[in-house]
């Protein structure tokens, strides 16, 4: 699966251009993002786009060095298992 890469979202849609994953991580500040939403179609789940998402998203943070706060409950888990991108973390305000 091929992600698109925007400004505060990354995402993939299918052949018919519906999109079936995304991560949103709208900014609070010039430093800090929320990563305030996670979705993946359900013909998608237990395949492990969330988690790539992720990855992309925290990766894509690291290289801006920015850091995110976490809203979405999804996030919060995959950062918790995902100790290499904890530095990433912020509180939010």
């Amino acid at each position: 699966m091929e992600f698109i890469y925007e400004k505060n979202r990354i995402y993939a849609k299918n052949e018919s251009g519906m999109v079936v994953a995304e991560v949103t991580f709208p900014a609070v500040d010039e430093q800090t993002v929320n990563i305030n939403h996670t979705f993946v179609d359900e013909s998608l789940q237990g395949q492990g786009i969330a988690g790539k998402l992720m990855e992309a998203a925290a990766s894509t943070l690291r290289q801006q060095k920015r850091k995110a706060c976490l809203t979405c409950p999804y996030a919060v888990k995959w950062f918790e298992n995902h100790p290499k991108y904890r530095d990433l973390r912020t509180e939010c305000v």
